[in-house]
Parts: structure tokens; sequence; C-alpha cells
């Protein structure tokens, strides 16, 4: 019998709180897609090395922005796989 979609925690959906947690979502879809760091950089636009600083939770300027937007608004993100 179907059931509602359950997440399943070690999948997703990501509650994104930090620098850190971003790039573990960010790494983990890009794993399950089967891309390489340079690849998911050359399809997006942006440097590789830039793309292993937000894997490795290191806060830049623009994830330290969006952090403070969020924070002043009062709300939270949360990163899930999408159908689209």
């Amino acid at each position: 019998m179907p059931t509602e979609h359950q997440p399943n925690p070690a999948r997703g959906p990501f509650r994104i709180y930090t620098p850190a947690s971003l790039g573990d979502a960010v790494r983990h879809y890009r794993t399950e897609a089967g891309l390489t760091q340079a690849q998911l950089a050359e399809k997006t636009g942006i440097q590789r090395s830039y793309l292993s600083e937000m894997e490795s939770g290191k806060e830049t300027e623009q994830v330290k922005r969006l952090f403070g937007v969020l924070r002043q608004l009062g709300v939270r993100m949360t990163l899930d796989k999408a159908d689209w």
C-alpha cells in the first residue's frame, strides 16, 4: 500500500544551518547526480576551487551574506531533491 513520501535522513532533506551543513548537502546531491566537482563547476559557471571550498564548509563571503539574510528574516533553509 503506497504511503506518503517519508524523508530519509541519510538522503535529505537537509536542513541548512551552517556553511558545513550546506557543504554536506551540496556534496551529497552532486555525488548522487554522478558528477565530479569539475563537471558541476563547469555546468554552473563557477570555479572548481570555489565548489570545493563550499563542500568543505568554508564560510565564503557569499555564504556569510546568505546566512545573514536568513537570520535577519528568522527563517531557515532546507534542501531537498527537486522533481523538475
